[in-house]
């Protein structure tokens, strides 16, 4: 199978028809050809790993090839066997579902082609890297600072999720846990806004109707994180619920100014795309590389957003 040909195939899935061209092109004419196995391309996190690992490739003077699953877990194994075909130097891969993608890993892996992953943490396997946060700690730490914001009083949270990601799981359960030692804290349960903004506004919606004494929600990723900020505002909601998550963007920024939104995980995405492909580099070139590279995230809130605005501008 042909380059042209998964282009063909998956034009709708690739990040325009002007990345497919220059990517064709670039096939011919650099040394190296990396690619990268995207989630969507609607969540500016993954918009900013891709800025970040483009960067990264022109340092590198390589090709970059993009390849947007749009969701879709299938769509990512058929990709990487694609590129496998195409015999890329190196593939870096932000996984839906890391037991899945593992088979495509392994073919790579047994065709030469080192993997490197992002943020979603690969079973143990031939992959030659992970970079991202520690999703576990850093779910118990905004959980923490949620506790320390509650104190005794009385408070009902609900959770807007992704159930179909493994971090996003991982993000949910890892913050439950802390909540379970403190009797003042009512858990009303998860709604699954499946990492898609839309779908995650009418869970988020519907969370809040159905929980009138709601006084706080947690969401897991960036759609989530989003809807929950609009249906709060929608609902008029501001002055009850505060609402805390991962992943900051203008209107998440813009709930900090107005007071509801308390705090916000924000990790580095363009950091791990850049990490993602300077690992890669590494590997090709027979340096080494550490198996895990952590990229650091901190909690925002209306005492440090000051330093987060550029992002936006």
């Amino acid at each position: 199978m042909t380059f042209a040909s998964l282009t063909r195939r998956s034009a709708v899935a690739l990040l325009g028809s002007a990345a497919i061209l220059g990517a064709t092109t670039a096939f011919a004419q650099n040394p190296k050809t990396y690619a990268l196995v995207q989630i969507n391309q609607q969540a500016l996190f993954f918009n900013q790993i891709n800025e970040g690992a483009q960067k990264a490739a022109d340092t590198a003077g390589a090709n970059l090839a993009i390849f947007n699953a749009n969701n879709d877990p299938q769509a990512q194994n058929s990709a990487i066997e694609t590129f496998i075909e195409q015999k890329v130097d190196g593939i870096v891969v932000v996984a839906i579902d890391v037991n899945g993608i593992m088979p495509a890993v392994e073919q790579a892996a047994a065709a030469g082609i080192p993997v490197v992953a992002i943020d979603a943490i690969l079973p143990a396997g031939p992959q030659k890297a992970q970079i991202g946060v520690d999703n576990g700690k850093t779910s118990a730490d905004i959980a923490h600072f949620f506790v320390e914001q509650t104190g005794d009083a009385p408070a009902k949270i609900g959770i807007v999720g992704a159930l179909n990601s493994f971090i996003q799981n991982i993000r949910k359960d890892d913050f439950e846990a802390v909540l379970k030692d403190h009797d003042n804290i009512t858990v009303a349960g998860t709604v699954d806004g499946q990492n898609v903004q839309d779908v995650a506004l009418g869970a988020a919606e519907n969370l809040l109707t159905a929980n009138p004494d709601l006084t706080a929600i947690y969401a897991t990723g960036e759609p989530a994180m989003v809807a929950a900020v609009a249906a709060v505002e929608s609902q008029g909601r501001q002055d009850s619920v505060k609402v805390y998550g991962w992943d900051l963007t203008q209107s998440v920024i813009d709930g900090i100014d107005a007071g509801f939104v308390a705090g916000v995980v924000q990790q580095d995405p363009a950091g791990m795309g850049t990490a993602a492909i300077e690992a890669l580099d590494k590997i090709v070139k027979g340096e080494p590389v550490d198996a895990v590279v952590s990229v650091p995230a901190a909690i925002v809130t209306t005492e440090n957003v000051d330093g987060f605005r550029d992002m936006f501008k």
